[in-house]
C-alpha cells in the first residue's frame, strides 16, 4: 500500500513540508499512485529519502545528496560540492553538521536547515548545538556579509530556521521549577536568537520560561517582574547602543529578589550598578536553573 507523507515524515523525523520540498526540488517524491487517492511512498522511495537525510546530516550539499540518493546507492555523494558557484562560508574546524548547515543556508534551503538543526538538537541537546553548530555558522555567515556585502538573504533564512526549531522546544508543560525565569532583550535590541537558545535549554531542564522577546522597555520588564515573581531574569544586549546597564536600576525592588543577569556582548564594560554579567550559554542555564529551583 505504501506510506503517506505524514507517516514518512514521522518515520524520518522531518517535517512534511520538507518532504514536499525534496519532491518538488529534487524529484524525491512518492512513486505509488492509485486513482482517487494520494500518492504514497514505497519501500524504495523511503530508502532514498533515508539516504538523502543521512547525506544532508553528514554535511553534503542538498542537491548533491539528492543526486546520490537517487542513484539507489550506486554513487557516493561528492563531499566537495558547494552551493552558489563556489561561494562558501568559512567555518574553521567546523563539524560536518556545521558545514552542511552553512551550505543549506547558502542555497536558501530552509527545509534542509531545519532537518540538520532538528537532528542535532535531538541528539546533542540545546547547549551543544548552539556552541558547536549554530553559533559557528552564524559567525561565518556574518563574516561573509562583512567581507562581501552579500548574504542578508542567507542570514534571514538561517535565522528563521534556527528560531523555528528552538522555539518549538520551549514548553512549560513539563516544568518542575519552583519559579519561572523571564527572558528579554534590552530596549532597542532586535537580536533574540540567543534568548531562544537559552529558553530552549532551560525548558530542556524543566524550567518554566516566560519570553518577552525583542526591544523590551525597562518599565514593561518591571511590570512583568511584579506580576510573575520570577526566580531569575536575563536581559540580552547584542549591540553597544542597547547595553547601558545603568537603566537596570529602574527595575522594581521585589521580595524575594530575582537573580538578574546581563547577557551578550553589547553591555558596557565594568561592574553594573545592578545585576551581574554572564559570559556564555552554559553558565546562564546553570545559574538561572538554580535560581528557579532546578538543580
Amino acid at each position: 500500500m505504501g506510506l503517506t507523507v505524514a507517516a514518512v515524515a514521522r518515520r524520518l523525523g522531518v517535517a512534511p513540508a520538507t518532504l514536499r520540498t525534496w519532491d518538488r526540488r529534487y524529484g524525491l517524491g512518492p512513486s505509488q499512485h492509485s486513482a482517487g487517492s494520494h500518492r504514497r511512498y514505497s519501500a524504495d522511495d523511503i530508502a532514498r529519502l533515508e539516504r538523502m537525510r543521512r547525506y544532508v546530516l553528514s554535511g553534503v550539499a542538498p542537491a548533491e545528496a539528492a543526486r546520490a540518493a537517487l542513484s539507489d546507492g550506486d554513487a557516493e555523494p561528492d563531499t566537495s560540492a558547494r552551493h552558489g558557484g563556489g561561494q562558501v562560508v568559512a567555518i574553521p574546524d567546523g563539524t560536518p553538521q556545521a558545514r552542511g548547515l552553512a551550505r543549506a543556508a547558502l542555497a536558501l534551503d530552509a527545509d534542509s536547515c531545519r532537518v540538520i538543526l532538528a537532528e542535532t538538537l535531538d541528539r546533542r541537546g540545546v547547549v551543544w548545538t548552539w556552541d558547536h553548530l549554530i553559533a559557528p555558522v552564524l559567525v561565518g555567515v556574518g563574516q561573509r556579509w562583512e567581507q562581501t556585502g552579500r548574504g542578508i538573504d542567507v542570514e534571514h533564512v538561517l535565522s528563521e530556521a534556527i528560531q523555528s526549531e528552538l522555539s518549538a522546544r520551549v514548553t512549560n508543560d513539563n516544568s518542575r521549577s519552583a519559579a519561572a525565569v523571564v527572558l528579554a532583550s534590552a530596549p532597542g535590541e532586535n537580536h533574540v536568537l540567543p534568548l531562544w537558545a537559552l529558553a530552549a535549554a532551560l525548558s530542556e531542564r524543566g524550567v518554566e520560561v516566560r519570553m518577552l522577546g525583542a526591544r523590551t522597555p525597562w518599565d514593561a520588564l518591571g511590570q512583568a517582574i511584579r506580576r510573575i515573581g520570577p526566580g531569575g531574569v536575563l536581559v540580552w544586549s547584542q549591540t553597544p547602543g542597547t547595553g547601558d546597564p545603568a537603566d537596570a536600576i529602574t527595575l522594581p525592588d521585589v521580595r524575594p529578589e530575582p537573580l538578574l543577569l546581563l547577557g551578550g556582548p553589547g553591555w558596557h564594560p565594568g561592574a553594573p550598578p545592578r545585576g551581574e554579567h554572564v559570559d556564555d550559554l552554559s553558565e546562564a542555564v546553570a545559574r538561572l536553573s538554580r535560581a528557579a529551583g532546578v538543580s
